[in-house]
């Protein structure tokens, strides 16, 4: 991971063969806004709510990454957690979206993320399964 941070602008490159969700986890921050994300990926997995379960769905690729966008909070246990959705564009050209389950970088990867700053972001499981984003003031 390649990064440049100050109090309000944060950019991050990743590099081929990186994992995105564990990169994501490893970002130095409990409460941050991923604003935007380009670059490829390969053997992603992404999720649709079906409103009890993900129903998941594999994309080998290597395919565009032409948005990404998403937040990073914390669990009751401190473990960060990345809550990201994103839209493939194929070979072939057909887009493809969905919640990220999983995916490598292939080649390159760039975001922009916010970090927030008097803004605490937290993770809850609640009653449907999901697990609820509950922000409040630090």
């Amino acid at each position: 991971m390649i990064e440049a941070k100050n109090a309000g602008q944060w950019v991050v490159r990743l590099q081929d063969g990186e994992v995105l969700v564990d990169a994501l986890r490893a970002l130095e921050s409990d409460a941050a806004l991923i604003l935007m994300g380009i670059g490829m990926l390969k053997d992603v997995e992404l999720g649709f709510w079906n409103g009890s379960e993900y129903e998941v769905h594999a994309y080998p690729g290597p395919a565009e990454l032409v948005s990404l966008q998403g937040n990073v909070a914390v669990d009751a246990q401190g473990r960060r957690i990345a809550h990201v959705h994103l839209c493939l564009s194929q070979q072939d050209g057909l887009v493809c979206g969905g919640h990220l389950i999983s995916a490598t970088v292939h080649n390159t990867l760039e975001m922009g993320l916010l970090p927030l700053v008097g803004i605490a972001m937290e993770r809850r499981l609640e009653a449907n399964g999901l697990v609820g984003l509950f922000p409040r003031p630090r």
